[in-house]
């Protein structure tokens, strides 16, 4: 560790010649990494509806399709608009009457189901499919061409358009996060920290390990949209605390040492040993998104975990290889910090700790009960503002056709089409179904097989399947609509066993059942890997119990809150937030903790030993906690996207709730649970020196309260109580 902190001072220059090098890959890496935007693509692949999703683009060259509404047009020119529409890229087919029939031949001819599903009065419906997926970059772009052909009385839904609109407002918001995110933080550091520059150079270092990790996904190929707005974000917030302690460690060794590069070298020792430690249980907490099995948790999972380890090389290099190469700037905006010194909460905590425990039982009860039934959201739809032209779309469908949903429903080609008419009759009388369309529906009786065209026929049946379309009353995402998909998939089975219901609806049933699923095992992972992680640290059976009961306890009241402010928040959120929080703040009671088991240790008695420990972490961990705030707030009070908007404040909610359980909670359990800490904790107990300390502090408090304490005498009482201590630390 020491050779590697004189290293790093030595080759400073170097160093950072070399990091400023490595922005220009990173740069191409960020901007070559695709961005996906179809959350349902990150559905396990051996599920039924991705399997269907699978046989629409490989047997009909179908990936995605959209229902298009024209209002006020003649037939010719809907005719003219379908045309020009079907010779975009990547779009396969536009499904209209004249599809089947001459525009020329009445619209009366057609089959009355057929007829009032895709009219209402001035307003017509086409089906356009495309040839690519829901979400690929060729259908996002064809939907963009369509739009400029249509005029402002078409409208385009589906989760093809709803996909393409997340993309545009996405790209334009991004870069407003990371602003947004920056500027507040900047703010808090200055009140914080005893240099206004010292801040910029946090952000520097921060923002060129923030450029590495989003240039290094190049490797995953690509990444979730919501991944790539939250990262940097979030990769700011939980590694700022590293750059603090080489900064508050550099500080205290210029004080024993007067030799700045000496100092760094040791800073640089210390905060290594430290960090890496810290950052075990941030690394720990991202990693348990790995095992959810909607892999949406992986993709943010690995890049989180990945910017963390990138965030604490970042610290223990460039940081370092800045701060001394800006040295004489640092000490010309040199000032006195503006957030003062927690220097009488520990006294306050342990003489109220009896208060702040029953607190914690009257706030935890209404807090689970919170959590347990707080409204959660599936339909990707509300995560968007009313005015895109998606959403604008799907409502006018519903308005004018009474249609939510569309289900694709795929059967063998070998079924007859005697139980084909069956079994379509027998779905037209599940409720909120609309229609169910086929092949057949479409010939009817008026028009011969042999007449109808075959790029209808290709669209609908091939030598292995045949394609049914259903439409639905009810909303994604709904009871209803899930009743239904269950009530369909088991009629579909009675007639054809290799039948299957696929679509935005079904595939919402099965997120819904998976994500409930993966909530489950993520919180059991995330919470088993940080218990064995404290456990080794403190080698104690009671303290891991302490700490992240205390840490849940913040988690229940966050998550809690929604329920009584009648919030709904996004499925995501009950998975993701839990872990996080726990991971990212789970840092603060290791902290106080450690602190708190030195002083005992050596033979401080219990409430001196809380007393010091709270004092001195305190202020630690109130700046830890309003820098996760700064970095998260900003970002969910501004993003119109719900999804994004939701997380941030539920972190940044949570990381400020988690910081006043540390400092008061976490305390009092230590005065209540001290014996039983002591007793399944390892460690000596040296009582003449801790004692010594422990009055050391408690006359320090006393010289502070009758307003007799000098500068010198602090200093003093400093360098022969406490020079060992900050050796240690």
């Amino acid at each position: 560790m020491k050779n590697f902190g004189k290293c790093v001072v030595k080759l400073r220059i170097p160093i950072l010649i070399i990091s400023f090098l490595l922005l220009v890959p990173s740069f191409f890496g960020y901007i070559g990494t695709r961005v996906n935007y179809d959350i349902l693509s990150y559905l396990p692949k051996d599920i039924e509806t991705m399997v269907g999703q699978d046989i629409l683009v490989d047997e009909f060259g179908t990936g995605a399709f959209s229902m298009f509404m024209v209002e006020g047009m003649q037939p010719k020119e809907v005719s003219a608009l379908r045309e020009k529409m079907e010779a975009v890229e990547y779009v396969e087919k536009v499904i209209w009457y004249d599809s089947a029939m001459d525009i020329s031949v009445p619209m009366e001819l057609l089959p009355g189901e057929f007829y009032e599903a895709f009219n209402n009065g001035d307003c017509t419906l086409m089906i356009i499919i495309f040839n690519e997926t829901t979400s690929a970059d060729s259908t996002m772009g064809a939907i963009e061409e369509i739009r400029k052909i249509a005029d402002k009385d078409c409208f385009l839904s589906g989760m093809s358009a709803v996909v393409t609109d997340t993309k545009n407002l996405s790209e334009r918001e991004a870069p407003i996060y990371v602003f947004i995110a920056v500027l507040l933080t900047c703010i808090v550091l200055s009140l914080a920290m005893d240099s206004y520059l010292v801040s910029f150079v946090f952000l520097a270092s921060i923002g060129m390990a923030i450029v590495y990790n989003l240039g290094s996904n190049i490797f995953f190929g690509e990444i979730s949209y919501i991944t790539k707005a939250l990262s940097a974000v979030l990769q700011l917030g939980v590694t700022m605390d590293y750059s603090i302690f080489l900064w508050h460690s550099y500080q205290e060794q210029q004080t024993a040492n007067g030799d700045k590069k000496d100092a760094m070298a040791k800073a640089i020792e210390e905060t290594l040993s430290s960090v890496v430690g810290s950052s075990i249980t941030t690394v720990a907490g991202f990693i348990a998104l790995c095992f959810m099995s909607f892999t949406l948790g992986m993709d943010l999972g690995t890049v989180m975990a990945k910017g963390v380890v990138i965030g604490v090389i970042a610290c223990v290099t460039i940081l370092p290889s800045l701060i001394l190469v800006l040295d004489k700037a640092l000490e010309k905006t040199k000032h006195k910090a503006l957030i003062p010194d927690m220097n009488h909460i520990g006294r306050f905590v342990t003489k109220h700790f009896i208060v702040f425990a029953v607190l914690l039982l009257v706030i935890l009860v209404p807090a689970l009960y919170g959590y347990k039934n707080a409204a959660v959201y599936y339909n990707l739809d509300e995560t968007l503002p009313k005015d895109l032209p998606s959403i604008i779309a799907n409502e006018k469908l519903e308005a004018e056709f009474d249609m939510n949903a569309t289900h694709m429903l795929l059967l063998s080609a070998d079924l007859s089409a005697k139980d084909v008419k069956h079994m379509s009759e027998e779905m037209k009388k599940v409720p909120g179904v609309s229609w169910v369309l086929g092949l057949n529906a479409v010939k009817g009786a008026a028009l011969p097989d042999e007449m109808v065209p075959d790029e209808l026929k290709d669209a609908l049946s091939n030598e292995n399947w045949q394609l049914l379309l259903i439409g639905s009353q009810y909303k994604v995402a709904s009871e209803e609509v899930n009743a239904q998909c269950d009530t369909l998939d088991k009629i579909c089975k009675s007639y054809d066993e290799k039948g299957m219901l696929v679509g935005e609806a079904p595939c919402t049933k099965d997120l819904i059942r998976i994500t409930d699923k993966d909530f489950k095992t993520v919180s059991v992972v995330s919470i088993g890997v940080i218990f064995i992680i404290i456990l080794f640290v403190f080698k104690s059976i009671s303290l891991p119990v302490i700490l992240v009961a205390v840490i849940e306890g913040a988690i229940f009241v966050n998550m809690g809150i929604p329920f009584y402010t009648k919030t709904e928040i996004p499925f995501i959120a009950s998975v993701v937030i839990g872990t996080i929080q726990l991971g990212a703040t789970v840092d603060y009671a290791i902290l106080m903790t450690t602190r708190y088991r030195r002083e005992r240790n050596e033979g401080v008695e219990k409430r001196k030993a809380v007393d010091i420990a709270c004092q001195t972490s305190a202020k630690s961990i109130a700046v830890s906690a309003l820098t996760f705030f700064a970095a998260t707030f900003g970002v969910g009070l501004y993003s119109n996207i719900d999804m994004i908007s939701s997380l941030c404040t539920l972190m940044a909610r949570g990381a400020i709730i988690s910081m006043f359980s540390v400092i008061f909670i976490l305390p009092s359990m230590f005065m209540i649970f001290d014996k039983l800490i002591m007793i399944s904790s390892l460690g000596k107990v040296h009582h003449k020196e801790s004692a010594e300390r422990g009055d050391i502090y408690e006359e320090q408090g006393n010289m502070e309260r009758k307003g007799n304490g000098t500068k010198k005498e602090y200093r003093d009482k400093k360098q022969r109580g406490w020079r060992n201590e900050y050796e240690k630390q």
